[in-house]
């Protein structure tokens, strides 16, 4: 029977050198911070790469459209309008495409749009940067006030499983999540200003009313906040059943838990109980929900907006789709797309902070 000899002294199971242990390379890939921001990167190429490619699938093009336009409403002949469509665009549409993809990714590496097909001498980038204020206003007001109010609501319901608050809550939010948020605004147009005749929607129209200009003073913000309730309203009512729903699930499985269960037999208060071990923990899963969720509602504010006339960012993408203004498209949903993984990656960061076991690639440091 062969013998196990014991190690000599001095020797360790693991060699000294270079090889022991991982590479740096490999401690930074598995680092949980930068894969979360390579990830990022690479969807912002990923969706911009697409929605270069995907506009111009469109039927027609900007000199087309224009010229279409100009013979149908202005009664101009071919060669007049064509004339004109030339002084008018620097837009050429014979150039290679991968030539426009080259310049596009060039001066999207510098934050350059270009310039706007539909508005000669105007930049994407100041179109996008005076309207898209606006949206965020209106969507950030409404994901706060749906929010707060979806989890209040789902922690009621949640310790209060099976009663008539729960039933009420439940059924109402399930409704009101089945409905678009343009048919809502639709239905808030219709029964609030046709026909209860409580909406003056002639003057609720648009940003701003006329004379009001932006500036710090409460005239302002009040004739702001007046212009954006109906947006702010059809974002809470289409959002807020959803967060209730998700809140209850959340809840319920926490007060399963083990941990919420030891600290009712140590006596801790039901205040205590609900806030530091309930309310912390069934709040997790929604932090990351949340990103997600502005981006959905930013993406649909170009139906909503439209209803409203509400000259966000929304509706200058209506209007460039319509125009087949490409560099405007572009440089619009590439900022939304931003926007929604730039949120998506601090939620991620901030779930990690607030749960260190999903940092995978740190565990084993």
């Amino acid at each position: 029977m062969a013998s196990v000899s014991p190690a000599a002294p001095g020797v360790t199971a693991k060699s000294a050198g270079p090889g022991n242990g991982r590479s740096v390379l490999s401690r930074i890939w598995r680092s949980y911070v930068l894969r979360r921001i390579l990830r990022a990167i690479f969807i912002v190429w990923l969706v911009a790469t697409g929605v270069f490619f995907m506009v111009r699938l469109l039927p027609g093009n900007p000199v087309d459209v224009y010229i279409n336009k100009q013979i149908s409403e202005y009664g101009m002949s071919y060669d007049a309008a064509a004339a004109q469509a030339a002084a008018m665009f620097s837009f050429d549409p014979k150039t290679p495409l991968w030539q426009q993809y080259l310049d596009y990714l060039a001066g999207m590496t510098h934050g350059d749009f270009g310039m706007s097909i539909l508005s000669p001498g105007t930049s994407v980038t100041d179109k996008i940067a005076s309207h898209l204020p606006w949206t965020l206003f209106t969507v950030g007001i409404a994901l706060l006030i749906a929010v707060g109010v979806g989890l209040v609501l789902g922690m009621l319901m949640a310790y209060r499983r099976g009663g008539f608050l729960d039933h009420a809550i439940s059924g109402l939010g399930s409704l009101l999540h089945a409905i678009p948020n343009y048919l809502m605004a639709l239905m808030i147009v219709v029964f609030g200003a046709v026909n209860l005749g409580i909406i003056d929607y002639a003057t609720i129209r648009g940003n701003l009313s006329p004379g009001i200009h932006p500036e710090f003073s409460a005239r302002f913000f009040q004739d702001a906040f007046y212009h954006a309730s109906l947006p702010i309203l059809t974002y809470v009512l289409t959002t807020v059943g959803t967060w209730a729903l998700i809140m209850k699930s959340s809840t319920t499985q926490v007060l399963g838990e083990d941990y919420v269960m030891v600290a009712r037999a140590r006596g801790l208060s039901d205040g205590r109980i609900r806030t530091a071990y309930v309310g912390r923990n069934a709040v997790l899963p929604l932090v990351a929900q949340i990103a997600t969720a502005a981006g959905f509602v930013v993406g649909g504010a170009i139906f909503v907006e439209s209803v409203f006339r509400y000259e966000g960012i929304g509706i200058t993408l209506f209007d460039s789709v319509a125009a087949r203004d490409y560099p405007v498209i572009q440089g619009v949903l590439l900022v939304v797309t931003i926007t929604v993984v730039a949120a998506n990656l601090i939620s991620d960061l901030v779930y990690s902070v607030l749960d260190p076991r999903i940092r995978t690639g740190e565990k084993e440091d």
